[in-house]
């Protein structure tokens, strides 16, 4: 099977996600580039290892999480398709059936208006990509336009954002810091309420409860 190390130093991934980059940052839209690549894989195969999915899928989660946004490049509109078919062009060749499928699936689902889960590569996926809430996603760095959008308002405000699994009491927990002098709290549900509802839905398939937690309260 192709590995981890061997997807993310191929060079149509590598040039996928760095146009990816240059096109969201024209958008000014929230960073989906490298760093947020690297940040889901690595939670996707530590949800994957902490829930106790076999070596192989923490693999394939692993890697489904480097991948899941590099169709960004060819727009946000069904970019998870985009970089579905565009996975399976690249490796069709380097992966058995199954495995390039469960990749794909997870690609395609990971897009919080589409997700149909069908394996536990998929709700994995969707959980690290949907906590990954924090200032280091704000592409501008004029705090005038920061104040004026919510999304990077609410981004800029996050200084922390950690997802635990606790296997024993079955629960999957987004702990997040925000800085409350900077948006009431109010303002991270207004945007991200869909967001919490599908990490809830995802946790649920994988026989967990989700849990949010802002600034030590539990707020789900």
């Amino acid at each position: 099977m192709t590995t981890l190390k061997e997807v993310k130093n191929n060079p149509f991934v590598q040039e996928f996600i760095y146009q990816t980059e240059v096109a969201l940052k024209a958008l000014e839209y929230t960073e989906h580039g490298f760093r947020h690549a690297e940040l889901v894989s690595e939670r996707a195969k530590k949800i994957a290892q902490e829930i106790g999915l076999s070596k192989k899928n923490q693999e394939l989660a692993a890697i489904a999480g480097f991948c899941h946004d590099m169709g960004n490049f060819l727009g946000r509109t069904q970019h998870h398709y985009w970089g579905a078919l565009l996975f399976s062009q690249i490796f069709k060749n380097k992966f058995s059936p199954r495995d390039l499928s469960l990749i794909m699936q997870a690609i395609a689902n990971h897009d919080k208006e589409e997700m149909k889960l069908s394996n536990p590569i998929s709700p994995v996926v969707v959980l690290a990509d949907k906590s990954d809430v924090h200032r280091s996603r704000v592409i501008t760095k004029s705090i005038n336009k920061i104040k004026t959008d919510i999304h990077d308002r609410v981004n800029y405000a996050t200084t922390k954002s950690i997802i635990k699994v606790n296997k024993n009491k079955k629960n999957i927990t987004l702990n997040l810091k925000i800085d409350t002098n900077f948006v009431p709290i109010i303002e991270y549900f207004e945007i991200f309420t869909g967001r919490m509802i599908y990490c809830r839905k995802a946790a649920e398939y994988l026989g967990y409860k989700f849990a949010l937690v802002i600034n030590n309260f539990k707020l789900l």
